[in-house]
C-alpha cells in the first residue's frame, strides 16, 4: 500500500509572488488615488469661490446696503455660507476675502483660496483660485505667492468654465 503524503497550504515562492503582484498594484493605484484627491479638493476650492460670489451679490442686495461683507463671517452671521466655509478651510484650502471696498456700482472685493499642504504625498491642491466682483474664476500654479490684493488676484489666469 502506498502512503500518499499530503500537500495543504501555499508554499513560500507561492506566497512571496502574490506579496509582489499586491505590491505593483499599489504602486500604480496610490500615485493615481492621491491625484484624484488633489483634483476633488481643487473642485470643491472653486465651488466654494462660487459660493462665496454668489453669497457676497446677495450680502451686496441687502444687509450690505451697496457693500459688501469684508469678511466670511459677515456672510455666515446672513446664512449665506455654510458653517464648514465660515472657518476660513475646506477641502484642504484655505479662504479668505480681500479688499473689499467701495458701495453701489464702485463696490469691489477679492475672494482666494490656496492649498493648506503644498508639498509632499499630503499635498492637497497644486493650484491656487481667486475671484473678484467681476465673478471671473481665476487661478494658476503659483502657490508660494499669496493673493492678497485683488491686483494680483486679476493678474492670475482665467479659467475657462
Amino acid at each position: 500500500m502506498k502512503n500518499h503524503k499530503r500537500q495543504e497550504g501555499f508554499s513560500l515562492i507561492e506566497l512571496l509572488i502574490v506579496v509582489a503582484i499586491i505590491g505593483i498594484i499599489a504602486a500604480i493605484a496610490i500615485p493615481n488615488l492621491l491625484a484624484s484627491r488633489r483634483a476633488a479638493n481643487e473642485g470643491s476650492a472653486q465651488s466654494s469661490l462660487r459660493t462665496i460670489f454668489s453669497a457676497q451679490a446677495t450680502y451686496q442686495a441687502t444687509a450690505g446696503n451697496g457693500a459688501f461683507s469684508t469678511d466670511l463671517a459677515g456672510l455666515y452671521g446672513q446664512r449665506l455660507v455654510d458653517t464648514v466655509l465660515n472657518t476660513g478651510s475646506k477641502s484642504g484650502y484655505a479662504f479668505a476675502i480681500v479688499e473689499q471696498a467701495g458701495t453701489g456700482a464702485t463696490a469691489v472685493f477679492g475672494a482666494k483660496c490656496l492649498p493648506t499642504t503644498t508639498s509632499g504625498v499630503s499635498q492637497t491642491g497644486t493650484r491656487r483660485f481667486g475671484l473678484t466682483e467681476d465673478g471671473v474664476m481665476r487661478g494658476d500654479t503659483t502657490i508660494g505667492t499669496d493673493p492678497s490684493t485683488r491686483a494680483l488676484i486679476t493678474g492670475m489666469a482665467a479659467l475657462g468654465n
